[in-house]
């Protein structure tokens, strides 16, 4: 198998690592970590939700930390946007990309953003439009690609329908998400065999969530379709409110480990992000599920 010589690596750790965490981590922690991101290496960074703070209290500080942070250049760093409101906050702090998202099952989508697929399509349409008129790059998110926690089995038509209804609007990138990590590899190849039929390699990104430990496998079956682009989280953070069960994102630490290993340039430092997983982890009181930051810890004696 020819693996290719470079990846990205798109941290999502301070919005969705975050967004489920019932310890408030504070404005200056958040801070303080996000610049521990911006210097390892990441040109990347999804750091904060422009949600209303009474559906996401954990990021109910999205303006203070997006105005507090030391921006490196280089480093995009961009945020989720779920309406006018909170696009018109992300232009007030000054975000370089903001990302829409919507679920490819009907269920999901009501259950998370309160309305229907064909209703969220006009919203997500202006946003787009308004982010790009701002000079802005936006991107899009499609949840329950491969399985929705209401509806079981999504159809890959709707997958279509919704990825190209969300390239027609005009944004840059999409990230295909398995929200309950319910992905297998023989699955993630089949649903990439239609897509990249449809649209290039280089515009989708794959966002897989590690709840049955199958994250890790899915991307080396993304490589061999000739995916180079992943979100994960530092850690293994994350999970979705609207996902009942669903863990958290595949680890930057452990998909780090694994490409490296494999000869894959990144341009991230690991042992930058083993100390930005060991920082979040003492905020927030609890191991992260990262198996590679684990056994780092254990090697080095590190403590909770």
């Amino acid at each position: 198998m020819k693996w290719p010589a470079n990846i990205t690596i798109k941290e999502v750790g301070p919005r969705d690592g975050l967004q489920n965490e019932k310890v408030f981590i504070s404005t200056e922690d958040k801070i303080a970590w996000i610049n521990q991101l911006s210097s390892s290496g990441l040109n990347h960074i999804e750091i904060t939700s422009f949600v209303n703070p009474k559906w996401i209290p954990a990021l109910s500080d999205a303006v203070a930390v997006s105005t507090g942070i030391t921006r490196q250049p280089g480093v995009t760093y961009t945020a989720l946007v779920p309406n006018e409101r909170g696009l018109a906050r992300a232009f007030e702090a000054n975000i370089d990309e903001a990302a829409v998202f919507m679920s490819a099952s009907e269920t999901h989508n009501l259950k998370n953003i309160n309305k229907s697929i064909r209703d969220t399509f006009p919203v997500l349409s202006d946003l787009v439009q308004k982010t790009l008129a701002a000079g802005k790059s936006s991107r899009g998110y499609v949840s329950t690609v491969f399985g929705c926690p209401y509806e079981g089995n999504v159809d890959i038509d709707a997958v279509i329908r919704v990825s190209e209804t969300l390239f027609e609007m005009g944004i840059g990138e999409l990230s295909l998400g398995d929200t309950i990590g319910v992905a297998t590899p023989k699955q993630v190849q089949e649903v990439l065999q239609v897509l990249l039929k449809r649209f290039p390699a280089e515009k989708l990104a794959m966002h897989f969530h590690d709840t049955r430990g199958t994250a890790l496998a899915n991307i080396l079956a993304s490589l061999e379709m000739g995916i180079t682009t992943f979100d994960s989280s530092v850690g293994g953070l994350g999970g979705c409110p609207y996902a009942p069960g669903a863990a958290g994102n595949v680890a930057t630490d452990d998909l780090l480990y694994m490409v490296h290993g494999m000869g894959i340039h990144t341009g991230v430092d690991q042992e930058k992000i083993l100390a930005a997983s060991r920082y979040i982890q003492g905020k927030i009181g609890k191991a992260l599920p990262s198996k590679s930051f684990q056994a780092a810890s254990s090697q080095s004696g590190c403590k909770i």
